[in-house]
């Protein structure tokens, strides 16, 4: 989980070497994206600005994010980018874009369980999965939406692959956003099917481990005895890498 990796000399970035164009770089998938930024073919600001830039023209479709402020992606990525230039050791998630679905408390963002009762509530305290993430480099692009308290009742948001139709939920943001290039990982919740519905309705990767795994304490729970926390990424091995840097007791 505590892995570092430093940024090997005269490494190729394969895969990533040229990239400029913004839809190729929202389409390029976690691995790449870090192969690149460990080899500083890739920065993590122009990853955050292309996702950005798509998050604006889809969101108003889509309507994936609950919360979003591109001061503060812009602020991890220069940050994540600064620590390169250092030649400090990079983090398992070194510059990658994560986003979590809205019933993950976390200090700088909102989390309001999609339901007006929860408006406005800003968490004094990151939970644990939120703490690994940033040890591990990760940049947190904003919060997800969630179907109303993480229940069945569909939410706003629409599948990228046809808006007329739901992405399921309860963790609809997180799969809907990962499917349309918005960003490349991201977390979600699973009380019955939350992960694993919206991930085979929007064709993305969705992972629920086994109960414990990842450790739910800061994690807004609907029943302490189902609940559990996994991730939506777009390949099998994206979602392993996410996993392993949040696992753990």
């Amino acid at each position: 989980m505590e892995a570092e990796r430093r940024a090997p000399a005269g490494a190729s970035g394969q895969g990533t070497a040229g990239v400029a164009d913004p839809d190729a770089l929202c389409a390029l998938d976690a691995t790449r994206l870090r192969t690149g930024l460990a080899a500083g073919t890739l920065t993590a600001t122009a990853c955050a600005e292309a996702l950005l830039a798509r998050c604006a023209a889809l969101e108003p479709q889509l309507q994936a994010w609950a919360f979003l402020d591109p001061v503060l992606v812009r602020a991890q990525a220069a940050a994540a980018d600064a620590v390169r230039a250092a030649g400090a050791p990079l983090r398992a998630l070194h510059g990658l874009p994560v986003g979590l679905k809205d019933v993950v408390d976390t200090a700088s963002m909102p989390t309001e369980n999609g339901c007006v009762l929860h408006a406005g509530r800003r968490p004094a305290a990151d939970a644990v999965l939120v703490q690994r993430l940033r040890r591990a480099g990760a940049v947190l692009m904003g919060k997800t939406v969630t179907t109303e308290l993480a229940t069945y009742a569909s939410g706003p948001t629409r599948n990228p692959h046809d808006p007329r139709r739901t992405p399921g939920g309860s963790s609809s943001g997180s799969a809907a956003a990962v499917a349309a290039g918005m960003l490349p990982l991201a977390i979600g919740t699973q009380t019955n099917g939350s992960v694993i519905r919206p991930a085979a309705f929007c064709g993305v990767v969705g992972y629920k481990p086994s109960a414990g795994m990842i450790p739910r304490t800061g994690v807004l729970v609907q029943s302490p005895s189902f609940d559990g926390v996994g991730v939506f990424a777009r390949t099998v091995v994206d979602a392993a890498i996410l996993a392993e840097a949040i696992a753990g007791d």
